[in-house]
């Protein structure tokens, strides 16, 4: 690889964003939101008027989409996709519960690769989904695979949406969580699974400054950072 990586992965609400995210700021390295890559995929489908069963077009527009990460002044989160502002659909139920039907995909996960490998360039790439460690980056430095409980998982993502004004209420996320859950571990192509050498880490009763300390600490034991 032409620089160091460390890979998150982990289930939805786990805080590996936030963590990954936290970690990019303080090392200075690239960072890749793959989760985000699969929510364009399954958006830009929509978008498309493609049926959502139409893997190969799927795939298609997984090769052929124009996907620019950015942030304001303020420092908020700004995705283009093919010159329109997706921002706050991009982060919706809706389009996660899309993400995890199209990662299941063979042809869209291999379309995925080449996109994801470029985001790993000096001084290192702090790269953040469910499948990094065991697919994407088989050889990274250090993998970490950070979960927590399915009810402090929901909680986290209903906080998260209630902050933005959405009217989703904890029951009907929690059934979601645990759908999404069966979906990414079971699927036969790249399952959600700790990698063999990932340290694993529950944060249920560590919050994201916690979580990002401890990883940081395993990375400069590994010398990745002074």
């Amino acid at each position: 690889m032409p620089a160091p990586v460390v890979t998150i992965d982990g289930p939805s609400g786990s805080g590996k964003g936030t963590v990954s995210r936290l970690l990019a700021h303080r090392t200075g390295w690239h960072l890749l939101d793959s989760g985000a890559l699969y929510r364009l995929v399954a958006l830009a489908g929509v978008l498309r008027g493609l049926e959502p069963d139409d893997s190969k077009g799927h795939a298609r527009l997984a090769e052929q989409m124009n996907v620019v990460f950015a942030a304001d002044p303020e420092g908020n989160e700004r995705i283009m996709l093919d010159g329109r502002e997706v921002s706050a659909a991009l982060r919706s139920e809706g389009a996660g519960a899309g993400a995890s039907r199209v990662a299941a995909w063979p042809a869209v996960r291999a379309a995925l690769l080449d996109r994801q490998w470029a985001f790993a360039r000096p001084p290192g790439l702090i790269a953040d989904g469910r499948d990094m460690g065991t697919v994407v980056f088989p050889h990274a430095a250090l993998k970490i695979f950070l979960t927590a409980s399915a009810d402090e998982r929901a909680r986290r993502r209903y906080n998260q949406l209630k902050e933005k004004g959405s009217g989703v209420s904890l029951a009907a996320l929690s059934l979601e969580i645990a759908e999404r859950d069966r979906r990414d571990s079971t699927r036969s192509v790249a399952p959600l699974v700790p990698a063999a050498d990932a340290i694993v880490l529950d944060s249920t009763a560590m919050n994201a400054a916690e979580v990002a300390d401890e990883i940081f600490a395993h990375g400069r034991a590994r010398s990745l950072w002074p």
